[in-house]
């Protein structure tokens, strides 16, 4: 029996480091290009920045600190960061309402395809994914035509008498929310659609038999089942929003900026190197925050239903 044992102990631990053997080249690709690179930055936040940019290899705090606080060039007392703590805000602020706005107008469309012949459903999937077909920037600049002065939004208004002149639209928080929404809405629809296509619709139907209203349908009984698709459409859109460049930088005209921008600033024309990384630590720990969160609701569904 002992040497059954030991037999089966060492076959096991060969099967481990067989295991960790096929695993090692993935591992170290992820180490290399992901960790690594987060790393580099964690210590370039911990370094004196350099005269034309760089750093220089000796601790200091002056990165994190800079972060939220600043100091008078002339009597060097201290205060908030506001231009840091402003563009901090404004990105959660718009992602929060991207996250919202892509729910409202991507729960609709999910419903809809969900509740659609099967035969028919994937010709709704196939126009929903057509966006991504195309590049991030000139996906931008079609938002770009959509929404400028003499764009599509502004000549329709004219036309229609509501408005006498041109409504200011780009270069506003509101362009590169519209920007924002257009590009991230499918980020929403389709977690929402995988949850949807697999309600029973039968659930559905015996509320309406108890007498409930089409609210109390909704709110009771479709979005509790619908949940899981809810909290990964609003994560995948999130966190993407929270660190987008591409569509400030275009939209909001170089005013606006917002966390993505105010880092590539740093690393560019500001040449603070350990500013740039604090930020794109503050960054990371802000998405680390939102995958908490997901976590904890994850865990406290999965300890509702056992």
């Amino acid at each position: 029996m002992a040497s059954a044992r030991d037999f089966a102990e060492s076959a096991e631990r060969q099967d481990v480091r067989r295991r960790w053997a096929l695993l090692s080249p993935a591992l170290v690709i992820i180490f290399f290009a992901a960790v690594g690179p987060l790393f580099i930055m964690l210590v370039y936040s911990f370094l004196q920045k350099g005269d034309y940019g760089g750093v220089r290899w000796a601790f200091s705090t002056d990165g994190w600190f800079s972060v939220f606080f600043q100091r008078d060039i002339f009597d060097d007392t201290l205060s908030f960061a506001d231009a840091h703590i402003s563009i901090l805000w404004r990105s959660v602020r718009l992602s929060l309402m991207t996250t919202l706005f892509t729910f409202l107008l991507g729960f609709p469309t999910a419903y809809f395809i969900a509740t659609r012949p099967e035969k028919s459903r994937d010709i709704w999937l196939f126009l929903i994914t057509i966006p991504f077909w195309t590049n991030l920037l000139i996906r931008t600049f079609a938002m770009q035509e959509v929404i400028r002065n003499e764009g599509v939004i502004n000549t329709a208004l004219l036309w229609l008498g509501i408005v006498d002149q041109p409504i200011q639209i780009m270069y506003t928080d509101k362009a590169i929310l519209f920007g924002m929404l257009y590009v991230y809405l499918p980020l929403m629809v389709l977690p929402l659609y995988a949850s949807l296509e697999k309600l029973d619709f039968r659930l559905v139907e015996a509320a309406y038999d108890l007498y409930a209203t089409r609210f109390q349908v909704l709110r009771r009984v479709i979005m509790p089942l619908v949940k899981p698709g809810i909290i990964a459409g609003s994560i995948l859109v999130f966190i993407p929003s929270l660190g987008a460049y591409v569509t400030p930088r275009v939209l909001g005209g170089g005013k606006n900026l917002m966390l993505g921008n105010l880092i590539e600033l740093q690393f560019g024309q500001g040449r603070n190197w350990p500013l740039g990384a604090a930020l794109s630590m503050t960054l990371l720990a802000l998405v680390m925050v939102a995958l908490l969160i997901y976590a904890r609701q994850a865990q406290s569904r999965s300890l509702r239903h056992g």
